[in-house]
C-alpha cells in the first residue's frame, strides 16, 4: 500500500498480500477504483504510496473532515456546511474535470486512499467509528448535490443497488395512491403548496420500487406507498436512500477494519502515525486530568478569582448556584463534579469542597450518609468503579431544561436574553460583544456563544464543543499573559 526505505515488518505482509500484478495496475486504478466521480469506496487501493502521501493525504482529509464537524457542532445548517466545505474541497481533494489527465489520477488517487487510511484511523472505538460515519455521509452528500443530474444516475446504476424504477404502466396502476403517499413532501420539502403544481410535479416523477426493509426509517414516517412488501420513493428522495447504504456500508466496514486492526501491530511505521491521526483529527475534546494547569487545583483555590474566571458560563452558574443555596440538585452535582474533575480537583479535594459548602445548610452526619458516596461514585471509587468522563456539550444540551431553582444545563440556552446579557456584563465583556453573544445564542447556536466568549476573553478561535476545553484554553491564555508580565 506505501512505499518506504525503512525495513519490512511481518504487519507488512498483510498488505502485501492485496498487491496485484503491477502491469496491470493502472487498468485496474482507472477502470475500477477511479473511473467515478463519487465513490462508495467499496473495493480497497492497491499499489504503493510512501509514508509521506500516507500521512500527508490522510492530514487533507482530515482538514475536511473537522470544517464539517466544527460546524455541525454549531448547529450550521446543511447550505452553511456545504458552502464552507466546497473551498476545502477544491484545495485539498479536488475531483473537478483537469486538462492533465495526470493530475486528475493523482487527485482521484489521493482521494480514495486517504478515505481508507482514515478508516484504520477511526475504526478502533464506537465514538470514533460513528464520527467517522456521520462526517463522511456529508462529505458524500455535498459531492453528490454537484454532481450533474445525468452523472448522479450513472453513479447510481454503477452501484448495482436493489432499485428497480417502475414502468409508467405501474405508475398509472398505483397513480392515487402514489399521490397521496409523496403529498406531504411535496409541501414540507419541495414547497409546493397547490394542488396543481404538485399534480404536475407528480406526473413527471419517476419512482423508484425497492424491499421495504431498505427503507425502515421512511416506513416509520408513514412517507412513502407500501405494496406487497415493496417500497415505492419518489426519485427527488433517492439521495436519502444513497445515504442510508452509505452509512451501512461504512458501517460494516469500519467494523472489519477494527477486528483487522491486531494485525499491524508490528508495523511501527504507521502505527505511531494512525495514533496521531485519531488523537488530533477531530474537534473533540478528553479533559487531561494531570495537566499542567491544574497543578494548584485544591479545595480552596477554586475560590479564588485567579481560577474561576477561567470558568464557562455554565461553570460559573453552577459555582454561583451553589455559593448561594449551599446546594445543587442531582442533576447539577453531576455536571459540576465531574467539570471540577476535569480541571484537576482530586477526590480528596472535592470531597472537601463539597462538605465545606453543604454543610452550611445541612449535618456533616447527613452530607457523609446521603452525598459522600456519590462524589466516591463519580471518581470512580464506588459501585461498578466506571471513570466518568466529565459531560460535554452535546451532553449538557441533552439534559432536561433547568426548572426553578435548578442551575445545571447550558445558559446560552436557557437563560432569557435579559438574564443572559447580565452575566455575560459579569465576565467583563462590553455591551456590544454581550449583543453578538446573545445573538448567537438566539439563533440556537449556543456552542457558538460560547466559542464567541472564548475568543473575546483569550484570543483564542477554537470552537467549544466542552466546559473543560473552554477551561484549558483560557488558563494557558493567563499563563501566558503571567509569563510576558
Amino acid at each position: 500500500m506505501f512505499r518506504s526505505s525503512k525495513r519490512r515488518t511481518a504487519g507488512r505482509r498483510n498488505f502485501e498480500s492485496a498487491q496485484i500484478n503491477p502491469s496491470s495496475e493502472d487498468s485496474y486504478i482507472n477502470n475500477t477504483l477511479f473511473s467515478a466521480k463519487l465513490s462508495f469506496y467499496q473495493l480497497p487501493p492497491v499499489g504503493e504510496i510512501t509514508l509521506d502521501q500516507f500521512e500527508t493525504w490522510a492530514i487533507d482529509r482530515i482538514k475536511i473532515l473537522n470544517e464539517i464537524e466544527s460546524a455541525t457542532v454549531r448547529n450550521k445548517t446543511y447550505k452553511d456546511i456545504e458552502s464552507t466545505v466546497l473551498p476545502l474541497l477544491n484545495q485539498y481533494l479536488p475531483l473537478t474535470s483537469s486538462n492533465d489527465a495526470e493530475k486528475l489520477k493523482l487527485n482521484k488517487q489521493k482521494d480514495y486512499y486517504s478515505h481508507f487510511i482514515l478508516r484504520l484511523c477511526f475504526a478502533r472505538t464506537k465514538e470514533l467509528r460513528d464520527k467517522f460515519i456521520k462526517n463522511e455521509t456529508i462529505l458524500f452528500k455535498i459531492r453528490f448535490n454537484q454532481l450533474s443530474t445525468r452523472d448522479q444516475q450513472v453513479f447510481i446504476k454503477s452501484l448495482n443497488l436493489p432499485w428497480d424504477f417502475i414502468t409508467p404502466e405501474e405508475k398509472q396502476i398505483h397513480s392515487d395512491n402514489l399521490f397521496k403517499a409523496i403529498a406531504p413532501s411535496l409541501q414540507f420539502q419541495l414547497q409546493l403548496t397547490d394542488d396543481n403544481s404538485k399534480r404536475s410535479f407528480f406526473e413527471n416523477e419517476n419512482f423508484i420500487k425497492l424491499p421495504f426493509e431498505n427503507v425502515s426509517d421512511l416506513v416509520s414516517h408513514r412517507s412513502i406507498f407500501l405494496h406487497k412488501g415493496y417500497a415505492y420513493i419518489p426519485q427527488f428522495q433517492q439521495l436519502q436512500l444513497l445515504l442510508n447504504e452509505y452509512q451501512s456500508h461504512l458501517s460494516t466496514q469500519l467494523l472489519s477494519a477494527a477486528h483487522a486492526f491486531p494485525s499491524l501491530d508490528e508495523d511501527d511505521r504507521i502505527l505511531p502515525i494512525l495514533t496521531h491521526l485519531s488523537t488530533n483529527s477531530n474537534v473533540s475534546y478528553t479533559p487531561d486530568y494531570e495537566s499542567a494547569n491544574s497543578s494548584d487545583i485544591n479545595a480552596k483555590s477554586i475560590y479564588t478569582k485567579k481560577i474561576n474566571s477561567n470558568f464557562p458560563l455554565c461553570a460559573s452558574q453552577l459555582m454561583n448556584g451553589l455559593n448561594q443555596t449551599h446546594h445543587l440538585k442531582y442533576i447539577a452535582r453531576q455536571q459540576f463534579t465531574l467539570f471540577l474533575k476535569g480541571i484537576g480537583l482530586s477526590l480528596d479535594q472535592a470531597l472537601e469542597y463539597w462538605q465545606n459548602e453543604f454543610t452550611r445548610s445541612i449535618s456533616l452526619d447527613k452530607f457523609q450518609k446521603e452525598y459522600a458516596y456519590n462524589i466516591r461514585h463519580t471518581y470512580g471509587k464506588e459501585g461498578a468503579r466506571i471513570n466518568y468522563k466529565p459531560w460535554d456539550c452535546k451532553t449538557i444540551l441533552s439534559k432536561p431544561r433547568p426548572a426553578k431553582g435548578e442551575f445545571h444545563g447550558c445558559p446560552y440556552r436557557d437563560l432569557n436574553p435579559e438574564n443572559l446579557s447580565r452575566n455575560l456584563q459579569n465576565m467583563g465583556l462590553s455591551e456590544k460583544d454581550v449583543m453578538d453573544v446573545v445573538e448567537i445564542s438566539s439563533k440556537g447556536e449556543y456552542t457558538g456563544a460560547c466559542t464567541k466568549v472564548l475568543e473575546l476573553k483569550s484570543g483564542i478561535n477554537e470552537v467549544v464543543v466542552h466546559p473543560n476545553l473552554y477551561f484549558d484554553r483560557m488558563r494557558q491564555s493567563q499563563v501566558k499573559e503571567e509569563e510576558v508580565k
